[in-house]
């Protein structure tokens, strides 16, 4: 009896591995997916691990698992790879949501369905796409808005870390939080915005630059955890914590531990293991021929001191 192969690889091609699926029943799916950047933090991880675990619990899928490094010709590589060997679908977790459109859109044109997960592709890219799977990161940035308001009761100066630049992710949810804090509480006024690149080491460097730069910060919003905690460990060596409330999103451990402690304020509750699971779940039902909403979201509610208690501790 022959058991179900799943092929799990990181190269920068998937052709040999896809050969080598090919042993398995012709009845099962195939699914490749090219990922962002695993190691660059524990939300990645914890997503890649969740992803193989969904996959091997399924005997009618066979997944070919690949990590673009944060590279984007890598990852246009291992797309077009994808797409000449004819899988039945292709997971893209976009390492820039506009650098991938043409192969995304050379995938569409070979009959191939794209599901893009985690960060949305490009404006220009969505009619070559089956669906999008993952978090509303312009609601995200919202409900950080939202939580930013409250905790400096409507007035107050702050800063903003941001993402990477170019990626998606990282535009939506600067976008949604100041659209929304704008429009909630203009009297919270943005002093300075500045990449932390999802990196709490670089996060902590641009937040002791901020307090240097200004005397006054009464608070901090980072669009991750990660970078939440970087800005918060800064403030904590300036002897400044105190007086800043510290807001991110995707809730990582780490800002899970330091809600707990009462040094920071809230996050937006995301689990990687959802958003691994919905995106493999998107691309099965779309080989299908399910119907699938094109933008396929998953619930990120807000997490702050006064509800963590509902919220299991992040795995990540």
């Amino acid at each position: 009896m022959k058991t179900t192969l799943k092929v799990l690889i990181t190269g920068t091609t998937a052709a040999a591995a896809i050969a080598f699926a090919g042993a398995a029943s012709a009845e099962k799916i195939k699914i490749g997916i090219t990922q962002n950047n695993v190691g660059v933090d524990s939300y990645q991880t914890t997503y890649e691990k969740a992803f193989k675990a969904a996959a091997a619990a399924d005997p009618n899928v066979d997944v070919v698992v690949l990590d673009a490094g944060g590279d984007v010709a890598r990852q246009i590589a291992q797309i077009q790879d994808l797409t000449q060997q004819k899988v039945q679908a292709i997971i893209i977790w976009p390492t820039n949501g506009k650098a991938v459109v043409p192969a995304v859109r050379k995938a569409h044109e070979a009959g191939i369905p794209v599901v893009i997960t985690n960060s949305n592709i490009a404006k220009e890219g969505m009619p070559y796409i089956a669906a999008f799977s993952g978090p509303n990161n312009i609601e995200q940035g919202k409900e950080a808005a939202d939580m930013m308001c409250k905790a400096l009761n409507n007035k107050g100066d702050i800063v903003q870390i941001a993402g990477k630049p170019g990626y998606t992710t990282a535009i939506e949810r600067e976008k949604g939080f100041e659209d929304e804090l704008a429009k909630a509480c203009p009297e919270v006024k943005i002093m300075d915005t500045q990449p932390g690149d999802w990196n709490r080491e670089k996060s902590q460097r641009v937040m002791e630059d901020f307090l240097v730069k200004y005397p006054k910060i009464d608070g901090v919003y980072a669009a991750d955890d990660n970078m939440g905690v970087g800005a918060l460990n800064a403030a904590k060596a300036a002897g400044r914590a105190k007086d800043i409330k510290f807001i991110g999103a995707t809730n990582f451990a780490v800002g899970y531990e330091a809600m707990a402690k009462g040094e920071y304020y809230g996050s937006v509750y995301q689990s990687p293991v959802d958003d691994a699971e919905n995106a493999l779940k998107t691309a099965i039902d779309v080989v299908e021929g399910k119907k699938v909403p094109k933008m396929n979201y998953f619930k990120t509610p807000e997490i702050t001191q006064e509800n963590m208690k509902q919220f299991t501790k992040p795995v990540f």
